[in-house]
């Protein structure tokens, strides 16, 4: 059996198989060293900002480093973001001087890190912001880090936005041009419902991008390639951001909708060099367990540092991640939700063609691992980590005092100490039919 999702117009056969990706946020505001939206939150001005811009020099940055340690993490793709809400951007664009070629650095950051990635094997994702915070026609609204300065807010009402989307439209047609095949194009985002106030525009949206006309274009010029849902036109993904789905999501006849959750080591996309509370690699393992059990997949994000390296501690989580992946990745890759209901300490899995299903242990049962409706389906079992067999074990031998369990209940006998990975897996064979 394939897993049943509705058809999308670009190619989600290989994200729906692949699972794991790495997000990349990298910028200027790296240099700032307190979040990607440091200018919006600081409300800085243009002049203000200009400081990162002109420090900014990732003498350190080495894409293949960068490749090497999300392919050992068990990542398949990659998505970097080209262009953020700053407006500055990361290729030697014809477009606008605000590229980081002028900046400190001199180089092209896009185009070495794309080549790194190819050749670890992953695909090829591009984040692009909608928004600009620089660009001198985007009319200002909310979101725009002066919208509080009226002074500023006068001196701008005759800002010319088909200046702006002409813009926009000709970075997307550079990046789909310029680089070769593009897996993946990850738009951020439309706030369309934000209201005007006063001399405020009213918030952007797909009207405002002419995103119908956007679309057109990135799908002659990329047939294949995969949209997200974030220009308020419905493409192939959906992309909720920092949160897991409590189930699958499917459409109206029932089919299943490809889905990613966009997660953060801490609460910072950007560089946040003071950021304290991040996710241990126990809990990064069962997001990612979580959400393929509900057919979704998980973009997992690193900010690199101002001088182009991964932290120490997003090091050490990619390679915790990496060290569970190389054992139990094919419980994650080419898997998706399971015909059986799991118990509610366990997450299942399943092969696309039902041969095998994969229970993940979030808790670890002691002596015995009971999983009601599986009794007749299953015939072999094994800890997937190291292989070794689970014996099952017939009702019978159970004590005879307790309740009797049900009859299609799977009883496996397993160690008493908790294998050691960090989410045990197991591993059932499914019966042949016939």
């Amino acid at each position: 059996m394939a897993f049943n999702y509705a058809d999308t117009p670009g190619n989600t056969d290989w994200f729906i198989h692949d699972r794991f990706g790495m997000f990349i946020h990298w910028g200027v505001y790296a240099a700032g060293g307190r979040h990607e939206w440091v200018k919006k939150y600081e409300q800085m001005t243009n002049e203000q900002y200009q400081r990162f811009f002109d420090h900014f020099d990732p003498d350190l940055y080495d894409p293949k480093v960068w490749a090497r340690l999300a392919r050992e993490a068990g990542m398949k793709y990659f998505v970097i973001t080209t262009k953020h809400h700053d407006g500055c951007c990361l290729w030697d664009t014809k477009l606008t001087d605000w590229k980081v070629t002028n900046a400190p650095c001199g180089r092209d950051l896009i185009r070495p890190m794309v080549e790194a990635f190819r050749e670890e094997g992953l695909k090829v994702g591009f984040y692009h912001s909608l928004i600009d915070w620089t660009h001198p026609h985007y009319t200002i609204d909310r979101m725009n880090p002066r919208c509080a300065d009226e002074e500023f807010v006068k001196a701008n009402q005759d800002r010319d936005w088909s200046k702006y989307v002409a813009f926009l439209h000709g970075c997307v047609r550079e990046l789909l041009t310029e680089f070769g095949e593009i897996s993946y194009l990850f738009f951020d985002y439309s706030y369309s419902k934000s209201p005007a106030e006063g001399l405020l525009k009213a918030g952007k949206g797909k009207d405002d991008w002419e995103a119908e006309r956007l679309i057109d274009m990135i799908r002659e010029l990329q047939p294949g390639i995969m949209i997200n849902d974030r220009t308020e036109i419905p493409q192939d993904v959906i992309t909720p951001e920092q949160v897991q789905l409590d189930k699958p999501l499917v459409n109206d006849e029932g089919k299943l909708i490809v889905w990613e959750a966009c997660q953060t080591f801490s609460g910072s996309w950007g560089y946040f060099r003071d950021q304290l509370d991040w996710k241990s690699p126990e809990m990064i393992v069962k997001m990612l367990i979580d959400g393929v059990s509900k057919g979704g997949n998980m973009l997992f994000n690193v900010g690199p540092t101002g001088r182009g390296e991964f932290e120490p501690r997003a090091v050490e989580r990619l390679q915790a991640v990496g060290k569970w992946m190389r054992v139990n990745g094919r419980s994650i890759y080419g898997c998706g939700p399971c015909d059986y209901e799991a118990p509610k300490d366990a997450r299942f899995t399943q092969n696309a063609d039902g041969s095998r299903i994969y229970a993940h242990m979030f808790s670890w049962p002691f002596k015995h691992l009971y999983l009601p409706k599986l009794g007749p389906v299953v015939d072999y079992a094994q800890l997937l980590n190291d292989g070794s067999e689970l014996k099952i074990v017939s009702h019978d031998a159970i004590h005879p005092r307790l309740p009797e369990t049900q009859q299609d209940t799977l009883i496996l006998e397993v160690p008493v100490q908790k294998p050691p990975v960090e989410v045990p897996v197991v591993e059932l064979f499914v019966k042949k039919q016939g």
